[in-house]
């Protein structure tokens, strides 16, 4: 490789390999994740062959961590934030704490200092963005009720992140010279962190919420996609930098409040395609630098302290984790939800790690096994949540048919969104019951206004589909956008019925074709009717 191409060797590199390790995953019917943290290690500088260029793939990352929390935020709004503030702000303090008191008690039995102990539990305590959004973006998760809280769970953990990169330097300082420090060192730029933070929140509420819409309908209005794509992401790169550079505040952060105003706009989705393929690129690359980061000589050289590293990640911060929820009165299922979205740890930890070991205060090993415990945890989480989702379908939780249940050929509707509502509304008016299945609390709630029996759940889950009287029902009618899912909902739901007749939507000819391999019959393609309907105007029909 040209010694000046580290850049072009970093991305082909991490691509290239991350694809061949992410299909071998897919075939052997593991996460791709899997694959791609494989792919890292094996581009990395503790395996022979080629080594990409660390320090550039983080930064690339970097780029994917800001993408990604764009994204989360256009889906997750002020209201739904301050909406999960009850839950998210003492559940993410209590379960920081226990995290890292649980870090100290190693560190003790490990023979290292206090403020060793402090920074090492403090790395185990705070999950990681990627895999946490991954997880539940993979699930559509993200706008239901359980996926809000664990979002909103995490952003309060990035805040105390913030505020503890900033405090670690005045308390290394009281550690290695006590005499020549004082409580106000502490206070001081704690205090002056909070102004920033609070600062830079109030400037996206007054000035980034009138600035930042304007600008892309103006944009909008020029009827150039190339610069709308632009435009969005200049906005999610440039916020989330500005809010590094002049507030301080963490990059993913800022990219997460400027997604925030912009999904108040009308329109966030047509934004959220449009940054799609490359926060997927990037979120690959991601894994691929966590992978660079494992040495392979820890898991011989010291395994017992790994292990219970391991352990204070994957299962005590996920007790943690749902003894709270179930506090706040949560069900089982946004409970263990909440619990495995937390068991892994990420960007955060790789930070503390690195500024503990500068500032002479935590010990290589402990670095090591923080490296090695993310990478384990990671690994881990994908399988930890497919089982859960599983252990979910026997609680049945608050997920019960609300209204009277169907007796037998009725109508079930997945989704209340934009077409579900059109539907139902005109469906009502025709003999005969109707059962609608919703996971998003508003639209739940708004079906439930209407009259109409609803479903809390994932159609997905084959138990929620039981719930809705899959089983009995004469029609289903999938009025969800995406059409994947819900080849996946109509798959279960003919296991179930073999003779229910199904309708879907496609967006595409992509979705189209994948329906009818499956065998959905029916199948309407909003693009075809609209043109249909246009030509019937103009022959006056």
């Amino acid at each position: 490789m040209h010694h000046a191409t580290p850049l072009i060797g970093t991305i082909v590199a991490g691509l290239v390999v991350a694809f061949l390790m992410g299909a071998l995953a897919q075939r052997l019917k593991i996460s791709p994740i899997a694959g791609y943290l494989l792919a890292g290690v094996l581009v990395g500088p503790f395996t022979p062959g080629f080594v990409a260029d660390g320090k550039l793939a983080n930064e690339l990352a970097e780029i994917g961590v800001i993408l990604l929390m764009f994204g989360v935020g256009l889906h997750f709004s002020l209201r739904d934030l301050m909406a999960v503030k009850a839950i998210a702000i003492p559940g993410a303090l209590v379960q920081i704490a226990t995290a890292t008191a649980l870090g100290m008690g190693l560190s003790w039995a490990m023979g290292w200092t206090p403020i060793a102990g402090f920074i090492f539990g403090l790395a185990l305590s705070v999950a990681s963005t990627v895999v946490l959004l991954r997880a539940l973006q993979v699930r559509n998760l993200v706008e239901t009720e359980r996926g809000q809280i664990a979002i909103g769970w995490l952003i309060v953990e990035d805040i105390v992140m913030v505020l503890a990169l900033v405090m670690l330097p005045p308390l290394a300082r009281i550690a290695t010279n006590p005499e020549g420090a004082d409580l106000m060192s502490i206070a001081q730029p704690m205090a002056a962190t909070l102004f920033k933070v609070a600062g830079f929140v109030m400037f996206m509420l007054v000035i980034g919420r009138r600035v930042i819409p304007h600008v892309l309908h103006w944009v909008v209005h020029t009827g150039s996609r190339e610069l709308f794509r632009l435009a969005v992401l200049a906005i999610a790169l440039g916020v989330a930098f500005g809010a590094a550079f002049v507030f301080e505040v963490s990059l993913a952060l800022g990219a997460f409040f400027a997604g925030m105003i912009l999904g108040e706009t009308t329109l966030s989705r047509r934004a959220a395609e449009e940054t799609l393929p490359l926060r997927d690129a990037f979120a690959v690359l991601f894994f691929v630098s966590v992978g660079m980061l494992f040495n392979p000589h820890v898991l011989v050289q010291q395994p017992l302290p790994l292990l219970a590293t391991v352990a204070i990640i994957i299962i005590g911060k996920s007790i943690a984790a749902y003894g709270i929820a179930r506090m706040f009165r949560k069900s089982h299922r946004t409970s263990l939800t909440i619990a495995c979205s937390l068991a892994q740890i990420g960007e955060f930890s790789f930070i503390l790690a690195s500024l503990g070991t500068s500032l002479g205060v935590l010990p290589a090993e402990a670095r090591d096994l923080i490296l090695a415990g993310a990478i384990i945890s990671i690994f881990v989480n994908p399988f930890l949540f497919s089982w859960v989702m599983r252990m979910q379908q026997r609680f049945s939780d608050a997920d019960a048919l609300s209204g009277q249940g169907p007796a037998g050929g009725h109508i079930v509707i997945i989704g209340h969104g934009r077409v579900g509502q059109h539907v139902a509304a005109a469906l009502q008016q025709e003999p005969g019951s109707l059962v609608v299945i919703e996971d998003n609390p508003d639209k739940l709630a708004k079906a439930q206004a209407d009259g109409l029996a609803t479903v809390r759940g994932d159609a997905v889950d084959n138990g929620i589909l039981e719930k809705a009287g899959i089983g009995r029902a004469s029609a289903l009618i999938l009025a969800i956008p995406e059409g994947y899912e819900a080849g996946a909902i109509h798959q279960r739901a003919r296991s179930l019925n073999p003779d229910l007749k199904v309708i879907a939507r496609a967006h595409s000819e992509d979705e189209y074709a994948h329906l009818a391999r499956l065998g959905v019959r029916h199948i309407v393609r909003a693009e075809q009717e609209t043109a249909r309907r246009m030509v019937d105007l103009l022959h006056g029909s």
